[in-house]
């Protein structure tokens, strides 16, 4: 096994499992970073003036895995991470209850936000789980934004070449937020006393 697949758990868990947190930030934590950035999805009691009863959660897991597992080597490629955790839940998931969760660790916190963001972003807009809103009054199937947003891009897309869509299906082009930093590369300055003293 890789030293990035050493670093990055993934998760999808049975229904009546519970997120752990303290699970995946202990995972995550190590001497080497500074920081831990972490993001919990937790179900609200209300939506548009309507009464949360619960969530429900759907998934073809195989395929939510390995998007997840994708997505996590992609915010690698952007920023420098020790390690990640993703836990994302099925079945019922009671208000006030977490149905996901996103830690990540890095040297330095600006790092371990940006990708948090990005992962939790990139999982809701591209992984195959489906939730149901359960209400008291009725229940009903929902598309994250994220999702709609980029359907409407691929559509529009579709809209400006005419109809015709060359591997638009099989290419994904990873949003690069900045550039990779190299670990305190801006932030430390080494005085060389030798080249000093030898001018």
């Amino acid at each position: 096994m890789d030293s990035e697949n050493e670093k990055t758990l993934v998760e999808i868990l049975e229904p009546n499992i519970q997120v752990d947190l303290a699970k995946y930030i202990k995972f995550v934590s190590n001497p080497q970073s500074g920081a831990i950035a972490t993001f919990s999805g937790t179900t609200r009691d209300t939506f548009e003036g309507k009464i949360v009863v619960e969530l429900r959660y759907e998934a073809y897991v195989p395929m939510a895995e390995r998007q997840i597992k994708s997505i996590c080597s992609s915010a690698r490629l952007s920023w420098s991470l020790e390690a990640m955790a993703v836990a994302h839940r099925l079945g019922s998931v009671p208000v006030g209850e977490t149905s996901v969760f996103v830690a990540i660790s890095s040297v330095h916190r600006d790092d371990a936000l940006d990708a948090c963001k990005y992962v939790i972003d990139e999982l809701k807009a591209s992984v195959p789980i489906f939730k149901k809103e359960v209400y008291a009054n009725g229940e009903v199937w929902k598309e994250n934004s994220e999702f709609l947003e980029r359907r409407d891009q691929y559509s529009s897309h579709v809209s400006s070449t005419g109809g015709r869509v060359c591997c638009g299906s099989k290419v994904h082009k990873v949003p690069v937020a900045k550039e990779k930093k190299i670990c305190c590369g801006n932030k430390t300055k080494v005085r060389d006393e030798e080249a000093e003293c030898a001018s």
